[in-house]
């Protein structure tokens, strides 16, 4: 959690001791990492390994050097009216640019049925009149039958009728029952012949039919598995147009990156009001590309962007270039930028850009060369078009380390604009935002909850009060307390509670002197965060307990005593263990890896080592995130000897902290037996319960 988050966990699932602390959103040292700025980062909080929420959400770069990373959030946008001297766009709010018309089958059963219908009407009002056989015999034997055709048992042909003095010719047909027609026909001199059966009708329906029904159904499931209208299709691009009407997200929707939104407001002034910029000579950037962890809202800000500018909106992901036919992306990209430039002036935003525009040259075997021509593609089309024209290309992602350099020249994506993780401020203007359609008691402290969340970006805090409301519901509560809000951070941090786990009173034990012995060097070690909750209760996959640790501020520097007290904390649990047990369990695994990797960082990277000097000795180079140089993965630099130095070090430095420990906790036994119990009694103290059984232990402590 906020501050150092220290973890006992227990072996799992028959791992060889997987056991250690909770990585968490700001998770652990970060030795080998340089990521954005070349500063010390350091953990703010530890979480299990294998929870999956935890590792993933927050990767060890955001813990200091970057707990600032802005985001950008909204609640339920508000409509807002700008001036804007812009033509309004036709479209619907989300319309597929490909198109293509929709296709049923109920369209062929009605064309078939009205075929049908139309061909009784004409055959009732014009064809020849049905008569009985009883009335033919009689017409027959009154002379009024002229001539005959047989086909089959149908007879058909013409008779003579009398109307008003004047003789008609009427076409009939009747069918024969009679076998012995033939010689009563020839008494009465009539005509006769025979006339082949027709099998024109039944040929149609037995075989034409069929295959006509076959290509149907076919056609028809083709149109419902690619809705873009066949193998063509392919080459049509797949970007949503939103019109400038339908746009509702606004700069006042978004929050914690005040700096981002500063940068692109340049690009609604264009989009507004180009003449300005163009008789002073400028042009604007053809392309801006929006860099940036995940979840600090980089598609949302385009879309404010548009908003603001009310200009239509194309919106498509980097993957969707990109299909199984050669070409595909190429032709997508085209046809992107010809739509684009019917729409002008209007905003190309291209989410995920790396799926695209990674360097080339960099293919590993088995790659295909479909994504190299596409990003050639999408090169040329940034090149060939004029910047008056009104199109701005704007594109994010989160690896830009891994971009081809030519997409990043001067002249395409000209900008690049951080969003990055929020600050205190930012936290907390974000929570408003996401706080504003949820019901909140008199205790709810949003500040507070943006002081315990550093490195939280916006996604992670939106997920928190959402969180919070659920568990107010589900308690049956009229609004959301402090309790609930609590919660919920430490439900994304640390996982789920599993009150229901058994563990037997031995290793209780243990987890509650670990637990305590991480406390009590936090609270008198200078310079240490705040204790902010002690817990005993297993959470998560495998944690069995946690420290959680509260930050007064957010940090961007640390010096070396500040790094010591670090490794202090860690080591309090191991320390606290032997002490009282005289042997050491599993659960501080990850405690002295963490440790470890940041006595190596002081070291290897920082040059605070004792005998080494102020030198570096990277273990391997690797491409720094935010930087476009691409630096190919090496070996280490130096020989043989610095490295067992450099070992004797890092050993040197965790075995006098690890003394140091022992001998605090050892002055301390009295408190830490005290809170220990209480631990065991209550599972879960707070920072004034914990601060209240320190006082109440007899004899002076150091100062913190």
């Amino acid at each position: 959690m906020a501050g150092l988050l220290s973890i006992f966990r227990s072996p799992f699932r028959g791992r060889p001791a997987p056991t250690g602390g909770k990585r968490g959103y700001l998770d652990e040292f970060p030795m080998d990492e340089k990521h954005f700025f070349p500063l010390p980062t350091f953990s703010f909080s530890s979480l299990p390994p294998d929870a999956p929420v935890a590792r993933n959400r927050h990767p060890f770069y955001t813990d200091l050097a970057l707990s600032r990373f802005g985001s950008i959030f909204t609640s339920r946008p508000s409509r807002r009216t700008w001036p804007s001297s812009q033509p309004k766009a036709t479209e619907k709010p989300v319309k597929n640019m490909e198109k293509h018309h929709k296709f049923s089958i109920w369209y062929v059963i009605i064309a078939i049925w009205g075929v049908f219908l139309l061909n009784n009407l004409i055959v009732s009002s014009y064809g020849p009149k049905n008569m009985a056989y009883s009335d033919f015999l009689t017409a027959l034997r009154g002379g009024e039958i002229v001539d005959v055709a047989i086909t089959g048992d149908v007879i058909s042909g013409t008779m003579r009728t009398m109307e008003k003095g004047d003789a008609h010719e009427t076409r009939f047909v009747t069918r024969r029952v009679d076998p012995a027609l033939s010689d009563e026909l020839a008494k009465h001199n009539v005509t006769f012949r025979a006339q082949p059966e027709s099998t024109f009708l039944r040929d149609i329906m037995s075989w034409v039919l069929p295959i006509l029904l076959f290509f149907g159904i076919w056609y028809f499931m083709m149109q419902r598995m690619n809705p873009g209208g066949g193998v063509m299709a392919f080459g049509r691009n797949k970007a949503k147009l939103f019109a400038e009407k339908d746009i509702e997200t606004r700069f006042t929707d978004v929050a914690g990156c005040d700096e981002a939104k500063e940068e692109l407001k340049e690009i609604i002034d264009y989009l507004k009001e180009p003449e300005r910029f163009q008789n002073l000579g400028g042009r604007m950037p053809k392309g801006v590309l929006l860099v940036g962890p995940p979840g600090t809202g980089k598609t949302l800000l385009a879309r404010a962007v548009a908003g603001e500018a009310e200009v239509p909106f194309f919106s498509i992901s980097g993957s969707e270039f990109v299909e199984m036919f050669v070409g595909v992306g190429a032709a997508r990209v085209r046809e992107l930028f010809t739509q684009a430039k019917e729409k002008a002036p209007c905003i190309i935003f291209i989410d995920e850009l790396d799926a695209i525009g990674k360097a080339r040259g960099m293919a590993v075997v088995g790659g295909h060369d479909e994504r190299e021509q596409t990003l050639n593609q999408l090169l040329v089309e940034m090149d060939g078009f004029d910047p008056r024209v009104g199109v701005i290309i704007m594109a994010a992602t989160n690896r830009p380390e891994t971009l081809d350099p030519a997409l990043l020249r001067a002249g395409r994506f000209d900008r690049q604009v951080l969003v990055d993780k929020p600050d205190v401020a930012g936290r907390l203007a974000i929570l408003e935002v996401h706080a504003k359609n949820v019901k909140l008691g008199p205790d709810a402290e949003l500040s507070t909850i943006a002081k315990k969340t550093p490195g939280f970006s916006g996604a992670d805090l939106a997920n928190a009060v959402n969180e919070a409301a659920l568990l107010a519901a589900r308690r049956g509560k009229q609004a959301v307390d402090m309790a609930d809000l609590d919660e919920a951070v430490d439900r994304i941090v640390a996982g789920l509670e599993k009150k229901n786990r058994v563990i037997n009173p031995k290793e209780k034990e243990i987890v509650a002197y670990h637990e305590t012995g991480h406390a009590l060097v936090a609270r008198f070690t200078p310079g240490a965060d705040k204790v902010h909750k002690i817990s005993i209760v297993p959470r998560g996959i495998g944690a069995l307990g946690y420290t959680q640790q509260l930050p007064t501020e957010d940090r961007y520097l640390m010096t070396k005593a500040e790094l010591l007290g670090r490794i202090d904390v860690l080591l309090g649990g191991r320390a606290a263990e032997a002490l009282i047990f005289g042997d050491v369990s599993t659960g501080a695994h990850n405690d002295l890896q963490r440790a470890t990797d940041i006595a190596r960082a002081m070291v290897s990277e920082y040059g605070m080592g004792e005998t080494l000097g102020p030198a570096t000795f990277p273990r391997q180079n690797r491409p720094v995130f935010l930087s476009p140089e691409q630096a190919p993965l090496a070996g280490r630099e130096y020989s043989e000897a610095t490295a067992a130095r450099l070992d004797e070090e890092v050993k040197g430095i965790l075995m006098d902290r690890m003394d140091h420990v022992s001998d605090l906790l050892a002055a301390k036994r009295p408190a830490l037996e005290r809170v220990a119990r209480r631990l065991l009694d209550q599972e879960v103290l707070d920072d004034a319960q914990f601060e209240a059984l320190l006082d109440a232990v007899p004899g002076p402590g150091p100062a913190a």
